[in-house]
């Protein structure tokens, strides 16, 4: 008798320690029975944020432009952003599915969570949730030790970048998501987060859209001292090159206009903060050029 009670206290803690819970980022708590073997990542930032936090063996599928780390290429797609191939989904047998509400539809959500398999809501816009993803995952993969390193990486250089740069002279900024039409990022999403690091002010960040599209004029207006935008990846794109012509702009004529890989500035994954440092470096040259 007092062995049987022995082993079913151990089996009880056992099934304790197994058992995983953490609040995800729309505020709902996700219960995991034991660590996630099958991950099924809904995004790119979620592919790399799995990879860094110790789990990336366990994605079993992702959704198109998963591209980093090299081996996230090797995954495969169970769709893209306007659909999901739910028959594959099925197949492949996830005990996890993770969820990006700004990048998959309300539609595509629905349809994962009726299938009864746990679902986590990533959803990161700032810095501190990059950390906070980062080891939340590790939670629920089980690579707490993993996860954790790579968490207090990124927390040393943020905080390295604002040491650096917590002092230095505003720079107003306008970030250009697309030129034609011309679409800008609000103060929520992430790239935001950083131009605050830099010491940057986005000049539409009050606006209530994510990714709202202004015009030609209200740029002019706001008249920034800074202008940035991502690569350039066909003819068509005229990107940053669609503001020669206003040369009375503050950020024209000082020839403040800067290109970055959006992947690093967009992209809510570890190497958000990679492209913070490159950001705090333009914004340094726009305040030289006073």
């Amino acid at each position: 008798m007092k062995t049987m009670l022995i082993a079913l206290i151990m089996l009880t803690a056992s099934s304790a320690q197994a058992a995983v819970s953490v609040i995800d980022d729309s505020g709902k708590r996700v219960v995991l029975a034991r660590p996630a073997q099958r991950v099924i990542s809904m995004a790119p930032h979620v592919t790399e944020l799995v990879f860094a936090a110790g789990g990336g063996a366990r994605i079993v599928g992702a959704m198109n432009y998963s591209d980093y780390p090299f081996e996230a290429r090797m995954i495969p797609l169970i769709g893209s952003n306007s659909q999901i191939d739910l028959e594959r989904v099925i197949a492949l047998k996830p005990d996890l599915l993770i969820v990006w509400q700004s990048g998959n539809t309300a539609r595509q959500i629905a349809q994962l969570q009726s299938l009864g398999i746990p679902v986590f809501h990533s959803e990161p816009r700032s810095l501190d949730m990059v950390e906070s993803s980062l080891q939340r995952f590790g939670r629920l993969l089980g690579t707490e030790k993993t996860a954790g390193a790579a968490a207090a990486r990124f927390r040393a250089k943020v905080n390295d970048l604002r040491t650096r740069y917590g002092s230095r002279s505003p720079v107003t900024v306008f970030y250009q998501a697309w030129d034609n039409p011309l679409y800008t990022l609000n103060g929520d999403q992430i790239a935001s987060d950083a131009i605050r690091l830099c010491r940057g002010k986005n000049i539409f960040a009050e606006l209530k859209t994510i990714a709202p599209q202004v015009s030609v004029e209200a740029v002019l207006q706001r008249d920034p001292e800074a202008i940035v935008g991502g690569k350039v990846f066909a003819p068509e794109d005229r990107g940053l090159t669609v503001w020669a012509p206003y040369k009375g702009m503050k950020a024209v004529r000082r020839n403040n206009l800067f290109t970055l890989d959006d992947e690093l500035i967009t992209r809510p994954g570890p190497r958000v903060v990679d492209g913070a440092a490159k950001l705090c470096a333009r914004l340094d040259e726009a305040r030289a050029r006073r």
